[in-house]
């Protein structure tokens, strides 16, 4: 039996494209302009009926963009199948042009630097918190790539309303690298400029030696005795929070 077209474009982009997986990740990826070439979902009735509902600002695309397929299809072509049964493929962005974003300067917004993540949710929802606080981007260390799918689906898809890419910490881009360490100073009495890289250690093992040297500031969030570490995300959240405030000692 041929398969249907939708599904060969799918098998043929698969592993070259970024999957979006769930309808809030191909909604968001829609707003801030990805390129998706295809898109499916096992109940296209539902999966429109939540555009009216959440997004009727990309309903029409969605509309013209969905294709229904058997539920048995729809969960061969995603590793771990979503409640909302929608999935699609974008074009990642050029590196060239995200690494362009992150080098220029005078910046309006920090970027985010995640030195050797390991936990693939913890890093998207990082991408999720620093689109939302519209940082200029954010940039891991090591060997995790941030556009994993897991990391994509933890960031809801808007990866594509920032910029995310995987350096060495020689590569960083421009800017005073504020690091976040228990040893460093409180953040209540700090301003946080808006070049700064903000960099964040991984829970398990915190920032590395290579990370700390490069650091121009450590910097600490509030912590009770004995409590050993925030979760990540949530660090990232506070630190965003505070420089968003701009706090003045």
């Amino acid at each position: 039996m041929t398969e249907p077209d939708p599904l060969r474009a799918w098998r043929g982009l698969a592993g070259t494209h970024v999957l979006l997986d769930g309808f809030h990740a191909l909604k968001h990826a829609l707003r801030f302009g990805a390129d998706v070439p295809v898109a499916v979902t096992a109940d296209r009735e539902a999966a429109l009926a939540l555009a009216d509902e959440l997004a009727p600002d990309v309903r029409g695309r969605l509309d013209a963009l969905l294709t229904e397929v058997p539920r048995a299809a729809y969960t061969s072509l995603v590793p771990r199948p979503h409640p909302t049964e929608v999935a699609a493929l974008a074009v990642r962005p050029a590196r060239q042009d995200h690494l362009a974003r992150l080098a220029r300067t005078p910046r309006s917004a920090p970027v985010v630097v995640l030195d050797d993540p390991r936990n693939l949710g913890n890093a998207g929802a990082v991408i999720r918190l620093a689109a939302g606080f519209g940082a200029t981007g954010v940039v891991t260390t090591g060997t995790v790539d941030p556009w994993h799918p897991a990391v994509v689906r933890g960031g809801a898809g808007l990866h594509f309303a920032t910029a995310v890419e995987r350096l060495t910490v020689p590569e960083l881009p421009p800017g005073p690298v504020h690091a976040l360490d228990p040893e460093g100073e409180d953040i209540r009495g700090l301003t946080l400029p808006d070049d700064a890289l903000l960099a964040f250690g991984s829970e398990r093992s915190g920032l590395s030696r290579e990370l700390r040297a490069r650091a121009d500031r450590l910097v600490a969030l509030p912590m009770r005795p004995q409590v050993s570490s925030y979760n990540l995300a949530t660090s990232v959240a506070m630190t965003l929070y505070h420089w968003s405030a701009g706090a003045r000692p």
